[in-house]
């Protein structure tokens, strides 16, 4: 053969350095690498100009753009010149399984808007060659942002069996992008790249005649060197070889795209399943800031149009980059050094800070002209629902000057069951705490008045150590485990569990942080026991029992609550931990028959096997069959404010708490026995969890927006008398059906109108029908089954049109219909 022979296999040789800029090392040592693996990259391509150098990842160019303009003066010059390939079109690589949704379209919203103002073109190839799996409802955002094609490396072929190399990736909503899986490895730590190349050579068949083969050094940064480069063409005068023809990804999937490629429709899984779960905090910190800002986001679009408060787009988008660059996979998953969770912890918690400021902003703009009229004697507060739907949902809030006998009513009058509860503060009584379950208009406000008179009696839920009831449900604890002996469905009239539900479960975990090579922790050691019970709170509107039980030397507290008339039983958990490789779940065997596994995936959901692997989910998971003794359809759901990570086996649903191998300790290596090591997820943690029992499947029980509902909460402000032009209850935005959810609302990025994103939740067909009072429009579309719509509303009063999520493309069509109010 010759290098011209059109016989010859082809390699696209892909030069690239993959740099973690967190991992075993700081950020700070991960921004001088990118500096320097760019400087030889640059140098390279000055000696070799047939070289190409592949780069993903927007925040990496943006610092050297801030931090040393002139070689970013030169990577734009190569860049035009087609040498320099962007790719990726993300902030950063992320972790491809635990950002929400709405983070992973910020991902490409920023990253490939920093592409196209910097260097005058977005990238076309999704790229995320760390990352440990990958969700099956990427494709969609992936093309929506304007990503048509896609590379990663893991799982592989030991993890995940695909029909090639090179396939259609489908999503659950029919999108599709084309897809390449690296063979073996996404860089090279040796100089000559003979034994690579005849490595990727056992991957040619007769399908599959041209493959990427990438090269170059990398985790650490370095990229392609000298001796790389002289070794492919001396490898390229081999005959036995194929072609070695300097690429990159763009060029390798414009010349092998057809559309009879095999499709894969499905998740992308699994590696390192342990990831899942690893460091507590970090995952809880990024759902916090990701809800928060989106949360911040529609307070502040509200402000804007309904009280000309200037929209902090400037704020935002710093804060949101915050989170992207904390999502880097290396970070999220867990799996850095001890000392990068304190930079995370600083760099999450400033977003956080800035969501509180423009929040509070927005509200306190918007409640200052809500009309409260002038009652002696009373105390007023306004209450703000983020959501397109109307909410009864409990509210919670300190207060003083509360008199011993008083009521509270809305602003039609009405009573409204209200109790006190414990204070955070430890004083002489004069600070109190109050909550109320409030029934808040769909994207509006309400307000409440606390008024010096006696309450009606009204009857208490019922209470003792060892059990709860309301009219939905009863709740009986195990004195011994403190777990949850039974729990009746008084509505459904059925047994949610077949055996004790919410033990604190011990699974033996001898893995690494990442758990390479594990699938599952079902070895039980022990459980949580030794418990003791006692009635926390007892009022109208809730009451609740706390179990304190014990394992080792850990401590596992959970606060049972049920509500006079909530759909949920709430569960408030503080676990103190001192165990090390072991694992925390809380597991629920529901009465079913015929279970199936569903989760909330970023932007869908996943359907699962009851097999016991571990498993990512976003806030909920259910398992929903056959409830034997009535053969109806039944399920039971767990949503989680703060964990992402489960297994489902038959019926039993395990929410997987924490785990607590050594920190950023990788396979092979092998600790020291007795050795001196740090372990994760040391000392105490909290988070919520609602059990959510249902008559149907999730989708009967309206899961996402009670979600949604449960995990972005209202914000109530306390208030004074004032008149101003908005009336003391409203609503600005509704949406419909229930099977749409508008999970954004915000300032369009080019300043001239606004952005409101629309999900399908259910997987049907539908028309979507929007009313949108503060901005005087009354919208409809149609959306596709599990369908992601970005409609743009401009100032103009022109015609609202759909566009992709980077806001950079419009499509074609308008809404069908678009009516001033």
């Amino acid at each position: 053969m010759t290098a011209t022979d059109p016989a010859r296999p082809v390699f696209h040789m892909i030069g690239n350095a993959h740099i973690d800029p967190v991992w075993l090392w700081n950020w700070q040592e991960g921004f001088q690498e990118i500096k320097a693996t760019y400087r030889s990259a640059l140098d390279r391509l000055a000696e070799h100009p047939d070289f190409v150098f592949t780069c993903s990842s927007a925040a990496h160019l943006a610092w050297i753009e801030a931090n040393e303009p002139e070689m970013f003066e030169e990577i734009r010059a190569q860049v035009r010149a087609g040498r320099w390939a962007l790719v990726g079109g993300w902030w950063v690589q992320p972790d491809c399984n635990l950002p929400g949704g709405e983070g992973f379209v910020r991902q490409g919203l920023y990253g490939q808007r920093f592409f196209q103002s910097r260097f005058g073109r977005v990238a076309d190839t999704g790229y995320n060659p760390d990352s440990f799996g990958h969700a099956g409802t990427l494709p969609q955002i992936l093309l929506r942002s304007g990503l048509t094609r896609y590379t990663f490396m893991r799982p592989g072929p030991h993890e995940q069996a695909l029909p090639s190399r090179l396939f259609w990736w489908q999503g659950p909503d029919g999108s599709r992008v084309l897809t390449f899986r690296i063979p073996y490895e996404y860089c090279t730590w040796g100089k000559d790249l003979e034994a690579h190349v005849r490595k990727c050579t056992t991957e040619v068949n007769g399908s599959l005649q041209e493959l990427m083969c990438f090269y170059g050094v990398g985790n650490h940064g370095g990229g392609p060197t000298n001796e790389n480069l002289t070794s492919i063409r001396r490898m390229n005068a081999e005959p036995d070889l194929p072609e070695l023809r300097l690429s990159d990804p763009s060029r390798y999937f414009d010349a092998v795209e057809r559309p009879d490629l095999p499709v894969w429709a499905d998740e992308l899984q699994h590696h390192a399943v342990g990831c899942y779960a690893a460091h507590s905090g970090v995952k809880a910190w990024n759902r916090a800031a990701e809800l928060a800002l989106v949360r911040a986001e529609k307070f502040a679009a509200l402000a804007s149009a309904v009280a000309q408060l200037p929209y902090p787009a400037a704020e935002l988008e710093r804060a949101w980059k915050r989170v992207l660059f904390n999502q880097f996979h290396d970070i999220l998953a867990g799996t850095s050094i001890e000392s990068a969770y304190v930079d995370a912890r600083n760099e999450y918690g400033e977003a956080l800070a800035t969501a509180q400021h423009i929040t509070n902003a927005a509200v306190q703009r918007l409640s200052w002209r809500v009309s409260v009229p002038e009652r002696p004697g009373t105390r007023p507060y306004v209450a703000f629902n983020p959501h397109p739907w109307p909410v009864r949902v409990a509210l919670e809030h300190e207060t003083g000057g509360v008199p011993a006998d008083f009521r509270l009513t809305d602003e039609q009058g009405q009573e409204v069951a209200v109790q006190r509860v414990r204070s955070e503060a430890t004083v002489t009584g004069w600070r109190k705490r109050l909550m109320w379950v409030a029934d808040l208009p769909a994207f509006g406000h309400r307000t409440y008045t606390i008024e010096p008179q006696a309450a009606a009696p009204l009857r208490e839920v019922e209470a003792s150590e060892t059990h709860l009831e309301s009219a939905a449900f009863r709740l009986e604890l195990d004195p011994q485990t403190g777990a949850i002996a039974r729990l009746l469905d008084k509505h459904g009239e059925a047994e949610v569990f077949s055996a004790p539900a919410a033990a604190g479960t011990v699974m033996r975990d001898d893995s690494d942080t990442w758990s390479h090579g594990v699938f599952q922790y079902l070895d039980e050691v022990g459980r949580f026991s030794d418990a003791r019970l006692e009635v926390l709170e007892r009022g109208p509107v809730r009451s609740s029992v706390r179990s304190v039980s014990r394992f080792g030397a850990s401590t596992l507290t959970q606060t049972y609550t049920l509500y006079a008339d909530q759909p949920y039983v709430e569960v408030r958990v503080r676990v103190d931990w001192h165990e090390r490789h072991r694992l925390l779940k809380l597991q629920f065997p529901a009465h079913l028959h015929f279970p199936q596994a569903t989760c909330e995936a970023p932007y869908g959901v996943s359907s699962r096997a009851t097999d016991g692997h571990e498993q990512p989910a976003q806030r909920w998971i259910d398992l929903s069959g056959v409830y034997r003794p009535s053969g109806h359809i039944r399920g039971l759901s767990i949503i989680s404010d703060a964990k992402a990570s489960h297994h489902t086996l038959d019926a039993t649903l395990g929410l997987t708490v924490l785990r607590s191998p050594i920190i950023a300790h990788h396979d092979p290596y092998v600790p020291v026995e007795g050795g001196d090591y740090r372990y994760l997820d040391q000392g105490e943690q909290q988070f919520t969890y609602w059990i959510v029992p249902h008559t149907g499947t999730w989708r009967e029980a309206g899961l996402p927006r009670l979600t949604a509902t449960l995990t972005e909460r209202p914000v109530m402000l306390p208030e004074t008398y004032h008149q101003g032009p908005l009336q003391p209850a409203d609503s600005w935005m509704t949406a419909e059906p229930d099977s749409v959810m508008v999970t954004v609302v915000k300032r369009a990025e080019d300043g001239q109108g606004y952005v409101l994103r629309l999900q399908e939740t259910h997987g049907l067909k539908v028309e979507a029908r929007l009313t949108l009072p503060f901005l005087k429009r009354e919208l409809r579309l149609p959306l596709g089954p599990y369908e992601l719509s970005t409609v743009y509303v401009p100032d103009d009063g022109g015609p609202a049109r759909t566009v992709n999520l980077t806001e950079l493309e419009r499509w074609d069509s308008p809404v069908t219909q678009d009516t001033p109010l």
